[in-house]
């Protein structure tokens, strides 16, 4: 599965053009994509970053990490994802970054998700959804998503977020209507981020060994 990772990776190099400030996800087919960005990184002008770890990986290759407030809006985004569904909605969060992520999605104009084969699915929710939450409202969200969804939230322990916030994992969705879910679980007192992509999903999708699939 590594090789299909890379190949979506490269694949999406195809969208980077000189002079662009790249977004960059996080997880570990973005760390192949964070390999051949550098080998062109005297040809952009550097990188918005939705993670400590893509930060440190970036800045290990010399790709200059910038402040999103100071670039203002992104001409391109890459990352992953845990889920995709045929109308490239995604669930994201794995890595317990989905905040930033959804944060620079939102900023960019184009938004590309490289994924392998195994993230496809007909509808979200076997991956269980992350929800960031502020720490002392962990409970009561939790209660909520119960009520409201039936789904099973589950505490991420020992897991802080590079926001000081918590994780729940939510099990046993099958989530038929993710923009709606999003929307509500968003209005939750408590919540940070919601790992569901849908309201803003992919632009484009690359899967490791298939072309891509646009709108």
């Amino acid at each position: 599965m590594s090789e299909l990772k890379k190949l979506a990776a490269e694949k999406a190099m195809d969208y980077v053009e000189d002079g662009m400030v790249v977004g960059v996800g996080t997880g570990s087919t973005v760390a192949y994509f964070i390999n051949a960005l550098a080998a062109r990184k005297d040809r952009i002008a550097g990188a918005v970053s939705s993670s400590e770890q893509s930060t440190a990986r970036l800045r290990a290759h010399g790709i200059e990490v910038l402040d999103l407030n100071a670039t203002g809006p992104l001409p391109l985004y890459v990352d992953g994802a845990d889920e995709c569904d045929p109308h490239k909605r995604l669930i994201k969060g794995g890595g317990a970054a989905l905040t930033r992520e959804k944060i620079i999605a939102e900023a960019s104009a184009r938004f590309v998700c490289i994924i392998d084969p195994s993230k496809q699915v007909d509808v979200l929710g076997r991956f269980p959804l992350p929800v960031e939450v502020i720490p002392m409202a962990r409970s009561l969200v939790a209660r909520e998503i119960l009520r409201m969804t039936g789904g099973q939230p589950v505490w991420r322990d020992a897991v802080v977020t590079d926001n000081g916030n918590w994780i729940l994992d939510v099990h046993g969705l099958a989530i038929t209507d993710p923009v709606g879910l999003e929307r509500e679980l968003n209005q939750i007192p408590g919540v940070v981020s919601v790992g569901l992509f849908a309201r803003r999903p992919a632009d484009v999708v690359i899967v490791g060994g298939q072309p891509p699939r646009l709108f």
